[in-house]
């Protein structure tokens, strides 16, 4: 299974005096990162893999980390809910590239 989620912080001690909340994503970030799931950070999300009750408490972990930064905390969450598939954080991006590499030979 894949959970894709964003956590921000808002309210008072959000942000640094420059506008970022980069300290606050990243103590989330720590957390995911040493839950020793497979994990993938982008701009906007970070994505993990695992069951159900493992990455939801992961998620839970990551959102305590964020409160410590900030009153109040946002979460986006997204999943791909399909048992008995592991390997998906790449496999379903590999597929994807096989698909545009046969394309582009097909245009040359």
């Amino acid at each position: 299974m894949l959970f894709a989620f964003s956590i921000a912080p808002s309210g008072a001690g959000a942000a640094d005096e420059t506008g970022s909340v980069s300290a606050a994503v990243a103590d989330a970030v720590r957390v995911v990162r040493e839950s020793g799931l497979p994990n993938e950070t982008t701009s906007m999300f970070t994505t993990i893999e695992g069951e159900w009750g493992e990455c939801m408490q992961v998620i839970k972990d990551a959102c305590d980390a964020m409160a410590a930064h900030s009153d109040r905390v946002g979460l986006v969450l997204k999943a791909d809910l399909r048992p008995g598939f592991t390997g998906q954080l790449t496999s379903k991006v590999d597929r994807v590239e096989a698909h545009l590499d046969e394309g582009e030979r097909g245009t040359r």
